[in-house]
């Protein structure tokens, strides 16, 4: 029994510690409390079995172990895009967002729902936090559809869904832990994840606009009387394109002189948006009504949070910035967003920084947790049995993909993405690796995964964020004063599951279609080993080698073509070489130097005498 315990240690600890997490003890202290006991099982069996490799000074190693997290400057961005999402959700950016885009989108039928995806979008992008989506979209947009009667289960699955697009858009929190754990950088995984994200947007809206045309009832156009900013959409078009035309201005003539070409984008860029922000500005604060109502807020609301996008994005794309450097860049304009809508006081700010330090306590401690379990799972070669459990799938990497597809999506449905990501991808990456699988293509189609389990039923997260402050009975709407309907449980898991399947889809697509994610590479040019040639010199009839001869005269020649050669070679007023004889050295002009004198005789039988 005690061999058999011996040889199969590490699935028995695995199944253990996996076990106690979905029952729901702290993840951390599951993880650390795991990795010592079945380290002392470990130490006392390591005779028993020639697998396991655990002595107790190996102990001595946590420490240094513990520092290498805290050192980890990849790590140093989470704490910084937290602060950012949390003060412009305190700001009430997501409100702003929500009442302007509804009404743009408004005098079309499923606008709100549109307007919801839209600025799920930008939530995710400035954000990165699934729950400060969810629940600000669902107390703020729920109410609203519901209001102009849309169906109950569209307008909670468009929410819920809108809201889980921040584990995938970047600057996401899920995109870094990954890069963190697949030892990739954080660039290349905003990069890849880039086509992807705007995949899945486009066919959350192609959802709906299916739904308006087989059900419009379910999600009809906002009446005319709700529509407060009016019509202007052209007024909107022409300031777009005057915003274009003085960028291509700035980029082609003022601004020809900056020798980086990203800065003179990044120069260009800000004079367009400052100068279209800064009209609507004044048109506002003078009422000179020289555009649309519509277009004037369109522009106050959207430009700070688009500029804010670009600063962190744009300048990692750029290369400009590194990740952490655009962290710091964004929660620096989150401040000043705040600060120049009056919304930022004391007490926000301190919230705001309350709540990153324990998201990053939170972070570090399940790493420090990881790190002890990881130790004793290694010592146990742990790593080698899920190796070998997993390439001796079917099917290839293919056959991989799907099974850890699966894996994923279930382990989802209990665990956070944080525990996922510091349990499971170390475990799967030399798989990964052992197969010739691209590790930022990896991570997306992981990224993609842990966004659907956020929505399946009954466990995804994003269904109890919408349910914590969706109304579930009868409600009084504020503006109309009636009463009004809620939603129950079982309309929120119906709306989300046709999102559940585009969300399949689109992994699929991302696994068939490499190339979505594969654009990172840039467009280096890859050699074929097939095509590469080595010219080798070939022997010559005497023996020796062939060589080139660059030009010089031939070696031991009279610096004359040989007969029957193609011609005469060029001397370059050189001597032949002749490597015959040993070369004569002639003696400098002058007087010949004196002979040195001969150094005196030394008696070593004798003491050396001392002046």
């Amino acid at each position: 029994m005690i061999d058999l315990i011996a040889h199969n240690l590490a699935p028995i600890m695995f199944t253990t510690v996996m076990a106690m997490l979905l029952l729901g003890y702290p993840v951390a202290f599951t993880l650390a409390a795991g990795g010592l006991i079945y380290f002392v099982v470990g130490v006392e069996l390591s005779h028993i079995s020639s697998e396991i490799r655990l002595f107790w000074p190996l102990l001595q190693s946590h420490p240094e172990r513990i520092y290498g997290i805290m050192y980890n400057d990849t790590l140093l961005s989470i704490p910084f895009f937290t602060l950012m999402g949390i003060i412009l959700e305190r700001s009430r950016m997501a409100e702003d967002l929500l009442d302007t885009i509804g009404q743009l989108f408004g005098p079309i039928r499923g606008g709100l729902a549109y307007a919801v995806i839209l600025v799920g979008a930008l939530l995710g992008a400035t954000t990165g936090v699934v729950a400060a989506s969810v629940m600000a979209m669902g107390l703020i947009s729920l109410p609203i559809m519901l209001r102009y009667k849309y169906n109950g289960p569209l307008a909670s699955g468009t929410i819920a869904a809108s809201g889980t697009l921040a584990q995938i858009v970047p600057p996401s929190l899920v995109l870094i832990v990954m890069a963190d754990q697949l030892g990739r950088s954080v660039g290349d995984m905003y990069v890849g994840a880039l086509y992807p994200a705007l995949m899945v947007i486009a066919a959350y809206c192609a959802y709906i606009f299916a739904v308006t045309l087989v059900k419009p009832e379910w999600a009809p156009a906002l009446p005319k009387e709700a529509r407060t900013l009016g019509d202007g959409v052209t007024s909107l078009l022409v300031m777009i394109a005057i915003g274009t035309g003085l960028y291509f201005l700035g980029y082609h003539l003022l601004f020809t002189g900056i020798a980086s070409a990203e800065w003179q984008l990044v120069a260009a860029l800000a004079f367009a948006v400052v100068s279209v922000y800064g009209f609507a500005l004044i048109n506002r604060g003078m009422n000179l009504n020289v555009i649309s109502r519509l277009a004037q807020e369109v522009i106050v609301v959207i430009v700070p949070p688009l500029a804010l996008i670009f600063l962190v994005l744009g300048t990692i794309f750029l290369g400009i910035a590194t990740p952490t450097e655009g962290g710091a860049m964004g929660a620096t304009g989150a401040l000043i967003i705040a600060a120049a809508k009056g919304r930022l006081n004391l007490t926000i700010l301190k919230n705001a920084l309350d709540a990153t330090t324990r998201l990053s306590a939170f972070v570090m401690m399940i790493l420090i947790g990881a790190r002890v379990f990881g130790l004793t799972f290694y010592g146990i070669n742990g790593q080698v049995w899920v190796e070998d459990l997993l390439l001796a799938l079917p099917g290839g990497e293919y056959g991989f993909l799907i099974v850890v597809t699966i894996i994923i999506f279930i382990l989802g449905c209990f665990l956070d993405f944080f525990e996922i990501a510091f349990i499971m991808v170390p475990l799967l990456v030399p798989v990964a690796q052992s197969l010739g699988i691209d590790l930022v293509w990896f991570g997306i189609i992981l990224g993609l995964n842990l966004q659907t389990s956020f929505l399946t039923p009954p466990f995804g997260f994003s269904l109890f964020y919408l349910r914590s402050v969706a109304p579930e009975g009868q409600w009084k709407d504020k503006v109309t004063g009636q009463m009004r309907d809620g939603i129950k449980t079982l309309e929120i898991y119906k709306g989300v599951l046709p999102f559940i399947v585009i969300q399949f889809l689109a992994i699929v697509t991302v696994i068939a279609f490499p190339g979505l994610v594969m654009h990172y590479k840039g467009d280096a040019i890859v050699q074929d080993p097939s095509t590469i040639q080595i010219t080798i010199p070939q022997p010559s009839g005497d023996g020796g080698l062939t060589m080139p001869s660059f030009g010089l005269p031939p070696l031991g020649g009279d610096g004359q073509a040989p007969a029957g050669g193609a011609g005469q070679q060029p001397s370059f007023g050189l001597p032949p070489l002749d490597l015959g004889q040993p070369p004569a050295i002639q003696p400098p002009a002058g007087p010949a130097p004196a002979a040195p004198a001969p150094a005196p005789s030394m008696d070593l039988s004798q003491p050396p005498v001392i002046q």
